[in-house]
């Protein structure tokens, strides 16, 4: 009879036969009638699950795979295929509590490897993603994933094989754009800045909606200290006009290089070849806001239909700078009501009720312990050893596009993913003083944005190493919205951050607003750097440096996050 249930034999059938015909829908609704009809058979139940993934169902698909596995469980394809719709949910640990009961039959299977591989890299496990690329290549030598996976990890840890890693992957599988990236990145870092900028230029070329692309050769245009540096997206804009990214990270770049007015007017280009857009709108707002048009962003906000929490934060900018404060503070409260943690809110919030008078600036930003300078816990000679290694990396680096940076250099990518044995002992040194700063903080309180994790599980997140040479060279006040404590550790102070104590040159001002705010409120506090000090801050406050005359100043910095 017509109405009965297929077979799982006749179910699997039907499946390919949709596929066969482009009918993905159909596929998966056979898929998921026959899991149903038939819950206890494994390769059902995979495809079901395979079939939820290629529908961009990750959660549908995370479900029939671990129906599959807990059907067949010693059956490490059903668990590599649960693992990769993990990833697609980030929920890296659970795919390394998965494939760990599967550790012993992975070893010889390079799938297994691979994807294992990717879930430690995304927990910054950089170590552990090497093991397990490498474990992936020793069983086959020429796994495109391993290959690319592994030289990115090369190059995030600052191994000096890098380019050949990624010129290895690229025999493999020529067209890969990200690995032709990867290779003109790997040139920079080895010093190659002609190499480099030769490949970035044919990468744009010929892939213009690439957008890391663009970033990376307007990275170069910067440090060579041509004027034009967001020239790049300009020209893959006339090349992928109907591409709304090119433009939108454009406008991005050159506010975050202070050129706010120039990101207005492409921004508002940008909202007029791109009508059904409202985020250009919203972007023409912010940016008009920060180049202190007042005027042309309030008639943008008052005409803007978009309705949401970052229009929401941005507008709560806009009505600080119109001394607006009872606007202002309405709007971060709806960010908060539906993100109660956003630091940026808490950020604008603390600056309002400074402008306010209100008390709970003081609960927020004021209590004792929690702006503090520490010594260093490390061993004698440590701070020497770091400048040196240090000065070595920054003869490679450059100033980074979007960052606080005006002038010097920044390390790339993260420092304490580095292999050097003396970055691990600075870890190490910087974990201990971190833990003395939380002994010395106030009480635990569950409504504070810092204190309420004043018993969790800390870890750093980004680390990066700043050299400023003097001649103006300082960070633009702002904060780390992704971390909860911000920091930084003086290893080289200049001299006149001490025999000019008046003027404060170099120092470190933690709570003044930023410039585009174009408020008259002094910092919270101002920190004397200190060689072999270590400056501690919830990162809900904005924060900066005074210019310097002469001479060098080098921090290392980090965010701290919770586990």
């Amino acid at each position: 009879m017509s109405g009965e249930p297929l077979s799982a034999a006749e179910a699997m059938v039907r499946i390919r036969m949709a596929m066969q015909q482009g009918d993905l829908p159909g596929a998966r609704a056979t898929a998921e009638a026959g899991t149903n009809s038939h819950p206890g058979d494994g390769a059902l139940a995979d495809a079901a699950g395979d079939l939820a993934l290629k529908s961009g169902d990750a959660a549908a698909a995370v479900e029939h795979f671990a129906r599959a596995c807990a059907i067949e469980p010693g059956l490490i394809d059903y668990a590599l295929n649960h693992a990769i719709a993990l990833q697609q949910l980030n929920h890296h640990g659970d795919v390394i509590a998965l494939l760990t009961t599967h550790e012993k039959a992975g070893r010889q299977v390079a799938r297994y490897g691979s994807v294992r591989a990717l879930s430690h890299r995304s927990l910054g496990e950089l170590t552990e993603a090497a093991r397990w690329y490498d474990a992936a290549l020793a069983v086959e030598p020429r796994h495109p994933r391993a290959l690319h996976g592994r030289a990115r990890v090369a190059i995030e840890r600052g191994e000096a094989d890098a380019l050949a890693r990624f010129d290895a992957a690229l025999a493999v599988n020529p067209g890969d754009a990200d690995l032709w990236l990867g290779k003109a990145q790997s040139l920079d870092v080895a010093g190659d800045f002609a190499g480099a900028r030769a490949v970035a230029e044919q990468i744009c070329a010929q892939a213009p909606g690439f957008t890391a692309a663009l970033s990376f050769l307007s990275g170069l245009k910067l440090a060579a200290g041509e004027e034009d540096f967001t020239a790049p997206f300009a020209d893959a804009a006339t090349k992928a006009p109907q591409d709304p990214n090119i433009v939108a990270i454009q406008a991005e770049t050159l506010a975050g290089l202070d050129h706010a007015a120039q990101a207005t007017e492409v921004a508002a280009q940008a909202r007029q070849r791109f009508p059904d857009e409202p985020h250009f709108a919203l972007l023409e707002a912010i940016h008009a806001g920060s180049a202190g048009d007042w005027d042309r962003a309030e008639a943008v906000f008052t005409d803007l239909s978009l309705q949401s929490p970052t229009r929401a934060l941005h507008e709560a900018r806009h009505r600080i700078r119109g001394d607006q404060m009872e606007r202002a503070d309405a709007l971060l409260e709806e960010v908060l009501a539906g993100d109660p943690w956003n630091i940026s809110a808490w950020a604008l919030r603390g600056i309002v009720w400074r402008l306010s008078g209100d008390a709970r600036a003081d609960w927020l930003h004021g209590q004792e312990g929690l702006v503090q300078l520490r010594p260093l816990n490390g061993r004698d000679g440590l701070i020497g050893d770091v400048v040196a290694e240090l000065r070595a990396l920054h003869a490679g680096s450059a100033m980074p596009l979007g960052q606080s940076l005006r002038g010097g250099t920044q390390t790339r990518g993260i420092l304490f993913h580095r292999t050097e044995p003396l970055l691990a002992e600075l870890h190490g040194a910087i974990t201990a003083t971190l833990e003395e700063y939380r002994a010395d903080m106030p009480e635990f309180d569950e409504t504070h944005p810092l204190l309420r994790q004043r018993g969790a599980v800390w870890q750093l997140a980004g680390s990066w190493s700043v050299r400023l040479n003097g001649g103006g060279d300082h960070h633009t006040a702002h904060i780390h919205p992704q971390g909860i404590i911000s920091s930084a550790l003086y290893l080289v102070v200049p001299e006149d951050a001490h025999s000019k104590v008046d003027k404060h040159e170099g120092w470190l001002e933690v709570g003044r607003p930023p410039t585009d705010l174009a408020l008259d409120l002094p910092p919270i506090r101002s920190i004397e750097p200190q060689v072999g000090h270590l400056a501690l801050f919830p990162s809900t406050l904005y924060h900066g440096t005074t210019p310097f005359g002469s001479a060098e100043r080098m921090t290392v910095a980090f965010d701290v996050v919770t586990a």
